[in-house]
């Protein structure tokens, strides 16, 4: 009994946190979809794409269930899948990550927790795990990324939240003096020298 519960709990926040991660394209232009907005070239779209290629590749190769979908060896992992080529569109990446659910969806609904698994790219003595620890993993993995995209989003046109129906209304003013007073504080705690 607990299994299910534990599995149907993991599922539905995954399930959330992908609609979440999707919902932060919504509305943006071309290019603010794929700017690099970080030093490392972290973007919105490439998030999008990066947590695809992570879900297919652990709930499709580690169970010797390969994603439909072409993908590069672990072996070769050239951070391509960090962001969004000239030739790719939001629309076929956005596809390839719900053609990804579908295909992890089966994957979960399949198995039982304690299901074997195998993930070659893991040293040992961890290659050798189950369903459950890999649903930990990717609801880790997605969960962070969409966090990763809730503030670069924030930067962009100022939107946060997790889903649409929780947004609140921008108001720029409470907004300047809740952080001038979060700057008051940082600097009071920690005074410039000169």
């Amino acid at each position: 009994m607990i299994d299910e519960f534990a599995k149907d709990n993991l599922h539905g926040r995954l399930r959330r946190d992908r609609k979440a991660l999707l919902w932060k394209l919504d509305g943006l232009s071309e290019y603010d979809a794929r700017r690099p907005l970080t030093a490392t070239g972290t973007n919105l779209l490439g998030l999008v794409k990066h947590v695809a290629t992570v879900e297919a590749k652990y709930f499709g190769e580690v169970f010797d269930r390969p994603s439909p979908e072409p993908l590069p060896r672990w072996q070769d992992h050239n951070g391509s899948d960090l962001w969004a080529a000239e030739d790719e569109t939001r629309d076929q990446i956005i596809g390839f990550y719900r053609r990804t659910w579908e295909h992890s969806d089966a994957t979960i609904n399949e198995l039982s927790l304690d299901a074997p698994g195998h993930v070659p790219w893991w040293p040992e003595p961890h290659p050798n795990t189950n369903l459950f620890a890999i649903m930990v993993h990717v609801l880790g993995e997605s969960n962070r990324h969409a966090g990763h995209a809730d503030i670069l989003r924030e930067g962009i046109d100022g939107r946060t939240g997790m889903r649409p129906e929780h947004e609140n209304q921008i108001d720029e003013e409470a907004r300047a003096a809740y952080r001038a007073k979060i700057e008051r504080a940082a600097r009071s705690a920690a005074p410039i020298k000169a």
